[in-house]
């Protein structure tokens, strides 16, 4: 693994660029795991509207994937320890087979990823860069948060999900379980309790970003 701390600031830049491209347009790297659900067979029970719908909450999960693989991806950026550099980048890791899932997934239902990725990927990193210059035990604290964030909305989308859409559910509920450690693996690193204001914050743009994926 690269220590980005002996490149110099062009290599660097090149190497966040090239992150960024393959995440918004191309085919990230992963963790080889199988697709949740892929021993399933595709439903052919889904009504057109229910397979709008989840196409819907799907690109809303791919676009919530960008946007994390963003942050974990500028939190190591900046991480001073190098064992927090290195949780962020396992953790950015496991995120984009979220991202691969969730992509597979809107190809099969007959639809596209949010053309509003790329501004989710540039918000997120600037984000991820600052949290983890103030200091990793904040920029701990913010995955620990975002994190219990996405499982509020995984759960949301689970149950919004038709009971027919058997493949779909799966994608979610193997993400859900990793969120939920991801977020625990932040707090047992030292994870802060963030201000109110932060989080309430963190929540509002979430909701946008969630309104606008769903459509656009």
């Amino acid at each position: 693994m690269l220590n980005l701390r002996q490149l110099s600031i062009v290599d660097r830049v090149i190497i966040e660029v090239d992150k960024a491209i393959t995440t918004v347009f191309g085919q990230p790297e992963t963790t080889q795991r199988d697709v949740p659900g892929s021993h399933l067979n595709e439903t052919t029970s889904l009504r057109s509207s229910e397979k709008k719908h989840s196409a819907g909450l799907m690109r809303v999960n791919h676009s919530g994937e960008v946007s994390a693989q963003a942050l974990y991806q500028g939190q190591a950026l900046t991480a001073k320890l190098p064992e927090i550099r290195q949780a962020m980048e396992q953790a950015a890791l496991e995120e984009n087979d979220h991202l691969v899932w969730c992509e597979q997934r809107l190809i099969t239902l007959s639809s596209h990823r949010s053309v509003l990725n790329p501004i989710w990927y540039a918000g997120s990193f600037a984000i991820g860069a600052v949290a983890g210059k103030i200091g990793d035990k904040w920029s701990l604290g913010f995955v620990a948060e975002t994190e219990k964030q996405v499982v509020k909305h995984l759960d949301e989308h689970l149950q919004q999900l038709s009971p027919s859409d058997i493949k779909s559910r799966a994608v979610l509920e193997q993400m859900r379980e990793d969120e939920g450690h991801h977020r625990s693996m932040a707090l047992d690193a030292g994870g802060a309790e963030l201000p109110i204001p932060v989080k309430i914050l963190m929540s509002i743009t979430s909701k946008v970003m969630t309104k606008t994926s769903y459509w656009i």
